[in-house]
C-alpha cells in the first residue's frame, strides 16, 4: 500500500510518500481502507519533535480517517465489509482498559500517528471497539475533517469546560481546525461566544462558524472588548489554543471563578502570569487532552442533526503531505485540510 511516512524528526520534507506492506488485520481487529485521512497541527508538532523526544522510525503520522471496512478480523461482530465507519481518535490498545475514563488517563492509551501507526496510508488496522459507523451522511473528505477537532472540542468544552446555555465564552484562535469547532459545540451548547483572530478573512470566516464577537487580537485589546461585552463581568470560560503569552490575558479576561480550558501551545509551549489574577478571585485553569468515544459520538450526533459542520478548506492528495504540513505550520489554513490517499 501507498503510505506517507518519516524516518526522522524535521522539517516538512522528512515526509516521504512510499511503498509499504499492507497490514493484516489481528483477531478483534479490522482493516480500514482509509477514503480520506485529517491532518492536524499536532501531527505538525510530533513530526518536528517537539511532543516526544523519540519514535520507532519509520513512522506514520495522522490521527483522523474516514474510510470503510475493508477486511475483518476473526471474532469481530456488529461490522460488515463496505460498511463507512470512523476510526476513533485515540483509544486504549488493551481491551482490559476500554472503560476507563477520561480515556487519555489508561495506561495503554494510544494516539494514531503519535504512539501507534497512523492514518497518512491507505488502509490502517484498528480494534474493532475503536470504531464507529459513519452516518453523518457526508463525504469522506469532510469526515475526516472531524474526528479529533470534533472530539477534542467537546471534550475540552463541554466536559472539562462545563459550558452550558447562557454563557459568555471566549475561544482564541476561532479561524483555525480547532478554533473554529469549539466555537460550533459552544454554540450548540447555548453558549454566546467571542473569538480571537489575527486577519479580517479570518474573522469572517469565524463569524460564518457562529462566532457572535470577533477580536482582532493584532490590533484590539482582547481583555477590554471581553469585559465590554459581558457587562465588565469577564467571560465564564475561556478556551485557550496559543498559551505563550496569551494566557495570562485569558486568565485577566475569565469572570470571578471562571475556568480558563488550556488546551494548545501554538503560541508556545513557555507560560508566565500574575498569580494573584488567578486566586484573589479564585479563577481556575484546567487542561483539556484528547478525548472519549462518548465525546466524538455526541459530536456526531450534533453533526448528523446539522447544528455542527465540518469546516474543510482544502483536500491533496496523500503523497502532498509535505504541502499540506506547509500550510498549517505557516497557519494558512482556514477550518481543516484532508489527504487522499488514492487520488493521484
Amino acid at each position: 500500500m501507498k503510505a506517507t511516512v518519516i524516518h526522522e524528526f524535521g522539517d516538512v520534507d522528512v515526509l516521504k510518500y512510499e511503498d509499504i506492506a499492507t497490514p493484516k488485520p489481528k483477531p478483534g481487529h479490522v482493516l480500514i481502507k482509509v477514503l480520506a485521512a485529517g491532518v492536524n497541527r499536532l501531527d505538525h508538532y510530533i513530526r518536528e519533535g517537539s511532543i516526544v523526544p523519540e519514535l520507532p522510525f519509520p513512522h506514520i503520522l495522522g490521527a483522523d480517517a474516514a474510510g470503510e471496512v475493508f477486511e475483518l478480523g476473526a471474532d469481530v461482530t456488529g461490522l460488515e465489509v463496505g460498511e463507512r465507519v470512523i476510526v476513533v481518535p485515540g483509544y486504549p490498545t488493551d481491551d482490559a482498559e476500554a472503560d476507563i475514563r477520561p480515556t487519555v488517563t489508561a495506561p495503554s492509551f494510544a494516539l494514531p500517528g503519535l504512539h501507534i501507526t497512523g492514518t497518512y496510508a491507505q488502509y490502517i488496522e484498528v480494534p474493532a471497539r475503536a470504531v464507529v459507523k459513519d452516518e453523518t451522511g457526508l463525504s469522506p473528505e469532510e469526515v475526516a475533517t472531524l474526528p479529533v477537532v470534533l472530539a477534542t472540542a467537546v471534550h475540552a468544552v463541554k466536559g472539562v469546560g462545563g459550558v452550558k446555555t447562557g454563557d459568555k465564552v471566549l475561544i482564541h484562535a476561532g479561524a483555525s481546525g480547532s478554533g473554529s469547532m469549539q466555537i460550533q459545540v459552544a454554540k450548540a451548547l447555548g453558549a454566546d461566544v467571542a473569538t480571537t483572530v489575527r486577519d479580517d478573512a479570518k474573522g469572517e470566516f469565524a463569524k460564518a462558524a457562529g462566532a457572535d464577537l470577533v477580536i482582532n487580537a493584532k490590533t484590539e485589546d482582547v481583555v477590554e472588548h471581553v469585559k465590554e461585552w459581558t457587562g465588565g463581568q469577564g467571560a465564564d470560560v475561556v478556551i485557550d489554543n496559543l498559551a505563550g503569552d496569551v494566557l495570562a490575558k485569558s486568565i485577566e479576561a475569565a469572570k470571578a471563578q471562571g475556568v480558563v480550558v488550556a488546551f494548545g501551545f501554538a503560541a508556545g509551549s513557555e507560560v508566565s502570569f500574575d498569580i494573584r489574577s488567578l486566586f484573589f478571585a479564585q479563577k481556575q485553569v484546567k487542561g483539556s487532552m484528547a478525548s472519549d468515544i462518548e465525546d466524538l459520538e455526541w459530536g456526531l450526533a450534533e453533526v448528523k442533526a446539522g447544528k455542527i459542520k465540518p469546516l474543510l478548506d482544502r483536500a491533496l492528495p496523500l503523497s502532498k503531505a509535505a504541502e499540506a504540513h506547509r500550510l498549517i505550520a505557516d497557519s494558512e489554513v482556514k477550518g481543516n485540510i484532508v489527504l487522499l490517499p488514492w487520488a493521484d
